[in-house]
């Protein structure tokens, strides 16, 4: 056997084969003769090769670097751009809460500096009067000014407004409707009380709806209608148990009937209250749900149509365009004395610059007529009408 001798290198042979392609180079000797040479070309050699790679390398490090650069600078660009929208953001945000603090301490201010004029104004007023007068003003639901606040004023026919409101809240629960017919004998009315109902039935058997009653009650004040109801339908210590309900119990109480007041006067005062808690019902009645929405509707109507006491708070009022007013009066006993036990009017009020207030004004042991003490109420309901009407929302 013969030994195989041994293969040279593949980058030789590779360039044996290249050389063997190539035409052969002139000899100045004459001579065709080819030697292999002892190393690769640079062209094939592994050092050059490191090389190359080495500076692609090199180039794809720089272009990175390049790149990185370049994002790094958009990076921080974006950053400060979102920062300053940031900060302006913030800035305006700042500059917005400072403007409405601004506006509601600005409006807060005025607002105390009107209602202090008020109890000024209205505080001059009632220490001109031979009597104790207590009033009490709410305004757009939110601002309250009284002035002589105790509960010690005789309510009157005022309490009429407590009575329609338990009425219906028990006709509620027991889903009467107001339509529900009454019979009534003449015979068991006071022919002496206040009555125009009296008046405007002169048959024996008189048959009236509870609707019709409240409106008796709620539009002329009728005492008849009034002790009927409180004696069919609703009592007056479940009158009182309602309005309890409703307005703070230390602000009134409801203890007797009109008649029960006629007989003996001095009851009067054991109906009493404070001008804010009367005040706080009548703006509850307008501003509230109190009762079924059709039954305090139907109140609230028949007040703006009463008919009673247009020489009191209404007084300055009848002929200002634009202004709507639903109210309830009362008027109490003059004694042996000539001393008025009480003169009263709770008005809810809306002008056409949107300001809706209550004013109740209770005047109690005046020292003077009934249209003395008219002509008070008049005017503190005038002063207080033209500080609201100037008013701008």
């Amino acid at each position: 056997t013969s030994k195989k001798s041994p293969r040279p290198p593949r980058h030789f042979l590779r360039h044996a084969v290249s050389v063997a392609r190539q035409p052969a180079p002139e000899n100045n000797a004459g001579s065709h003769s080819h030697s292999v040479p002892d190393t690769p070309p640079a062209s094939v050699r592994p050092d050059k090769y490191l090389e190359r790679s080495r500076d692609m390398n090199i180039m794809l490090f720089l272009v990175t670097l390049h790149s990185q650069s370049h994002y790094s600078i958009l990076y921080f660009m974006a950053k400060s751009h979102q920062a300053r929208v940031f900060v302006l953001s913030l800035s305006v945000i700042c500059c917005i809460v400072v403007i409405i603090l601004s506006i509601y301490r600005s409006n807060g201010n005025d607002t105390s500096s009107r209602n202090d004029a008020i109890t000024d104004s209205i505080s001059g007023i009632v220490s001109q009067y031979p009597g104790e007068i207590g009033v009490a003003i709410i305004i757009n639901n939110t601002d309250t000014v009284t002035v002589n606040n105790k509960n010690i004023y005789p309510m009157m026919s005022v309490f009429k407004v407590h009575q329609a409101l338990a009425i219906c809240n028990d006709f509620d629960h027991r889903s009467i409707s107001l339509d529900t017919l009454m019979t009534i004998q003449r015979a068991d009315l006071d022919p002496n009380t206040w009555s125009p109902m009296l008046k405007e039935h002169s048959e024996s058997e008189i048959s009236l709806t509870v609707k019709d009653l409240l409106r008796y009650t709620l539009i002329l004040s009728d005492n008849n209608a009034s002790n009927l109801m409180f004696d069919r339908l609703v009592d007056a210590a479940g009158t009182d148990s309602f309005i309890a309900t409703i307005i703070p119990r230390s602000s009134f109480q409801i203890s007797h009937t009109e008649e029960e007041m006629s007989a003996d006067h001095d009851k009067a005062y054991d109906n009493r209250t404070s001008p804010l808690g009367a005040a706080i019902l009548m703006n509850r009645l307008f501003s509230d749900s109190l009762v079924s929405l059709d039954k305090q509707s139907f109140i609230t109507t028949t007040l703006k149509e009463c008919k009673t006491g247009t020489d009191r708070i209404v007084a300055p009022l009848l002929d200002k365009e634009g202004v709507t007013i639903a109210h309830k009066t009362g008027s109490g006993y003059t004694n042996e004395e000539g001393v008025l036990a009480a003169h009263n009017d709770v008005a809810y009020i809306c002008l056409p610059n949107n300001v809706c207030y209550t004013l109740a004004v209770f005047v109690k042991d005046f020292k003077g007529n009934e249209t003395e003490a008219a002509k008070a109420i008049a005017h503190i309901s005038e002063v207080l009408y033209t500080m609201l009407s100037q008013q701008q929302l």
